[in-house]
C-alpha cells in the first residue's frame, strides 16, 4: 500500500542517542513523519519494539498489544505500574468490535465520537488477542480509535491492536511535543515521530458502557453533556471509583498521577512566599509580581486553550526547578472537568 507523506523533516533522523539505564540501552532515533519514517516505526512494532507517535491527546509510546514481551517492555520503559491497564488504539470500528463486546450506547457513542478523543471501557471478546499483560487481568478493555492522521496512517500500516499510554516515565506530566518524549525517554525506547505539537493537551475521556450503565472514569475533551446528549441519558462520573484498589478499572485513575516534581497548590487566590503561579484569565498585578515563576494558561480565560497547554506549563515550571506551584480556580465545566482532574491527581500525595 502506497503511503503519501504527512511531513517530512529537513533532516530524516533528527537526533541519535544512546543511554544506559539498568538493564535499557537503546538507540533512541527521532524522526519526522514522512511515509519512510511511517513505515519503519510500523516495522519497529511489529518487531516487538517501542515507537512514539503524536495524536490529537498527547504523544502515545506504542507496542504490538498482542505482544507480552513487547507491552513488557513499554511497562519498564515508563517504569508504570504493572497493574494499571492500557488502552488499545485500532483504525476503526470494525477492529474495535474483535476486541470488545459493544452494546447499544457503546455503539453511539462510537459513531458520535471515533475516530477521535474517546476511549471506551468495554467487556474483553471471546477472541480478543490482546494479551493479559495489558489488559492487567481485567475482563473489560479499554479502546480508542485516534483521529491524528499520524496514528492513523502507523495503525493501519501495523494492522494490528497498538496499546499506547502517554509517551514519558510513569506519573509524569503527559508530553505534548517531541521534545518531551526525549526528555523522559531517550535511551528507553527505539523511535520517536515527530509530529509537531499536540492538538488538544489532555488524554482522551474513558468511558465504561456495560448493559446497565455507562460512566466517566476519566474526564478528557469530551464532556459529560456531550456523551448523555448522544446516548439520551444521563453518564455517572466513577472517577473517584478504583483509584486505590489493586486493580484499577481503566488507565489514569492512579490517585496521583500526572505529577510535577513540586508541591501543588489548588484553587489559589493569592500566591504564598516562594511559590509559582499557573494562573488561568485576567490576574491582579500584584499576583503575577509576588510568584517566583509565573504562567498563565489563557490570559483570555479560554478553557481549550488552558488544556491545550497545562501539561507544558507543568514541564516548564518542572524545568525551571520550582518547589511549590499555586494554581489559579479552573472553571469546572466542558474541559474544565478534565484539567481539573489532571491537577488534583498532580496534587495528590505521593
Amino acid at each position: 500500500m502506497q503511503y503519501e507523506s504527512i511531513h517530512t523533516a529537513e533532516q530524516p533522523i533528527l537526533a541519535m542517542i544512546s543511554m544506559t539505564e539498568g538493564k535499557l540501552d537503546l538507540l533512541t532515533r527521532v524522526t519526522g513523519v514522512d511515509a519512510d519514517s511511517i513505515l519503519a516505526g510500523a516495522s519497529i512494532l511489529r518487531s516487538g519494539g517501542l515507537v512514539a507517535f503524536p495524536t490529537e491527546t498527547v504523544y502515545g509510546l506504542g507496542a504490538d498489544a498482542t505482544n507480552p514481551l513487547a507491552v513488557a517492555k513499554l511497562y519498564a520503559a515508563k517504569g508504570r505500574p504493572s497493574f494499571n491497564p492500557l488502552i488499545s488504539h485500532v483504525i476503526d470500528q470494525s477492529a474495535a468490535e474483535k476486541l470488545g463486546n459493544f452494546c447499544d450506547d457503546a455503539r453511539k457513542l462510537a459513531l458520535a465520537f471515533w475516530p477521535g478523543p474517546l476511549t471506551l471501557v468495554v467487556p474483553k471478546s471471546y477472541n480478543c488477542d490482546v494479551c493479559e499483560l495489558a489488559l492487567s487481568g481485567l475482563e473489560t478493555i479499554a479502546i480508542r480509535v485516534p483521529s491524528h492522521p499520524v496514528a492513523r496512517v502507523l495503525l493501519e500500516a501495523v494492522n494490528r491492536p497498538v496499546v499506547a499510554p502517554s509517551a514519558n516515565r510513569s506519573g509524569k506530566v503527559s508530553p505534548t511535543i517531541s521534545e518531551h518524549v526525549s526528555h523522559d525517554l531517550f535511551g528507553r525506547i527505539d523511535l520517536i515521530l515527530d509530529g509537531g505539537r499536540a492538538e488538544i493537551g489532555l488524554e482522551s475521556t474513558i468511558v465504561y458502557c456495560g448493559e446497565n450503565e455507562v460512566q466517566i472514569l476519566r474526564p478528557g475533551g469530551i464532556s459529560s453533556s456531550l456523551l448523555s446528549s448522544v446516548i439520551g441519558k444521563s453518564v455517572k462520573n466513577g472517577t473517584d471509583v478504583g483509584q486505590s484498589n489493586d486493580k484499577l478499572t481503566a488507565p489514569g485513575m492512579l490517585s496521583s498521577h500526572y505529577a510535577p516534581n513540586a508541591f501543588v497548590r489548588l484553587n489559589a487566590d493569592t500566591v504564598e512566599v516562594g511559590e509559582s503561579l499557573l494562573s488561568f484569565g485576567e490576574d491582579e498585578a500584584k499576583n503575577a509580581e509576588r510568584a517566583h515563576k509565573y504562567l498563565n494558561l489563557s490570559p483570555s480565560s479560554n478553557l481549550v486553550e488552558a488544556a491545550a497547554n497545562l501539561f507544558q506549563y507543568l514541564r516548564i515550571l518542572d524545568t525551571e526547578g520550582v518547589r511549590m506551584i499555586a494554581v489559579a480556580p479552573i472553571p469546572n465545566i466542558g474541559i474544565g472537568e478534565a484539567i481539573n482532574d489532571r491537577l488534583r491527581r498532580a496534587a495528590s500525595p505521593r
